[in-house]
């Protein structure tokens, strides 16, 4: 029987069964433990993991789902607070960032039902899956006229002359033809068919047991594919397939990630993490472009400055090098700008002996983004999450004479920037 274990981000992982489980601490299997380690030795597995000692691990900031050949399941949710924990904030806030980074609409209901049911993320996003191909089921497949070849006793749509000339005289009788069928086995409906009968294999929730086991008999004229990864990159997205956009992304997650068969390598098991500082960075950008309203434009990741330009003699061409790419950019016509940058980390306000558990490399870059970006005139934004030791934005910190830097809290349960001494100077010039 699947063993369940949940922890949170940068927690450790035993095989001391002499130690009490806690949200930071759980006891695993030494089956598990090795699996955990022969996994973070694939090429670009993240190093999610650390050797903290010979008999424990410690992850990193990674959230989502490991399940181990030896039958253990263990869930890392986001550290959101580092008071209480909170399981069913965590998987909320997990499902809604997930939701962010795949630019697709958050279900409540859905992440409801299933927090009441006490299912790991992988049975939401299972979910999520089965209830978008439902939908598509409802309204109808897309289907593909497809091309057969066969011997028939009578003439279909055109004649193979070529092979029908070699045809031996006691087949005479049959003829080699080519002809059109209007059929659902086309490539993006096999893709689906592919990570629907991965779950009917895997997932555990009756529910979603119930539906997969109802969509795969509606599906059975589609063929699965043996090696999907490959064809992914191939699924169209024509207009006739605007209403298959947003199952593509739950379609790639399950088959990507989740799919022992279908990853490299020859390890077994479940490997679905997510990076929570991409995740955060996704979630305050689609939030904020609700906020910011035309002729400002929020931009994400831009990169038109470099840390150092420069021109080579020789060939005269630039040799700009370092690109300085802060995650989020408010621009007006190229005129106004306001940096911005998220950090998942969880700051103290009050700690001010410790710099408020600033990074001082952070504080660098950002002084970089200033110069490069603002021409030493302006204003820049670090964005934290909101937890109990940081709960408003602190006075804002000259970094220049004409440089401010702020610190400002995002609530990730309601979604918000937290406002405060800032919201004056910066949104109001921003959105006005």
């Amino acid at each position: 029987m699947l063993k369940h274990i949940q922890v949170r981000e940068y927690a450790r992982l035993t095989t001391d069964t002499s130690a009490s489980p806690t949200p930071d601490l759980a006891v695993i299997k030494p089956d598990t433990f090795n699996w955990l380690v022969s996994l973070s030795e694939q090429p670009n597995s993240g190093r999610f993991i650390s050797f903290e000692k010979p008999d424990c691990l410690r992850l990193h900031s990674y959230v989502g789902y490991l399940q181990s050949p030896a039958g253990e399941g263990i869930e890392v949710l986001p550290k959101i607070s580092n008071s209480e924990y909170n399981l069913q904030n965590g998987r909320t806030v997990l499902c809604k960032m997930l939701c962010s980074a795949l630019n697709l609409p958050y279900k409540e209901a859905h992440a409801a039902q299933l927090t009441r049911m006490n299912l790991p993320i992988h049975e939401w996003i299972y979910h999520q899956f089965l209830a978008q191909l439902n939908g598509l089921v409802a309204s109808g497949l897309r289907f593909d006229y497809l091309r057969i070849e066969e011997e028939s006793r009578f003439i279909r749509g055109q004649l193979n002359v070529t092979a029908q000339q070699r045809q031996p005289a006691e087949r005479a009788h049959l003829f080699h033809i080519r002809h059109d069928i209007y059929h659902p086995n086309r490539l993006e409906n096999r893709l689906m068919k592919s990570a629907l009968d991965y779950i009917q294999d895997n997932c555990r929730s009756p529910e979603n047991w119930r539906l997969a086991n109802e969509l795969s008999h509606i599906l059975d004229p589609v063929q699965s594919l043996t090696n999907p990864l490959n064809l992914m990159p191939r699924w169209s997205n024509s207009k006739t397939l605007d209403n298959y956009r947003d199952i593509k992304p739950w379609c790639e997650i399950i088959l990507e990630k989740m799919n022992p068969h279908f990853q490299k390598g020859l390890h077994r098991g479940i490997s679905l993490l997510f990076p929570m500082e991409r995740l955060f960075e996704e979630h305050v950008a689609a939030c904020l472009k609700k906020m910011v309203t035309s002729p400002w434009q929020l931009k994400t990741q831009a990169s038109s400055k470099h840390m150092i330009e420069a021109r080579d003699k020789l060939s005269d061409t630039d040799k700009n090098r370092f690109y300085l790419k802060p995650d989020l950019l408010i621009d007006h016509r190229g005129e106004h700008r306001y940096v911005m940058d998220t950090k998942w980390k969880l700051i103290n306000s009050s700690n001010s002996q410790k710099n408020f558990d600033l990074s001082q490399s952070d504080i660098y870059q950002m002084f970089a983004y200033g110069h490069k970006y603002l021409s030493g005139n302006g204003d820049l934004v670090l964005i934290y999450p909101k937890h109990d030791k940081f709960t408003l934005p602190m006075p804002y910190f000259k970094l220049d004479s004409d440089l401010r830097l702020w610190v400002i809290p995002f609530c990730v349960e309601s979604n918000n920037l937290i406002s405060g001494e800032w919201m004056n100077h910066f949104l109001t010039l921003t959105l006005s």
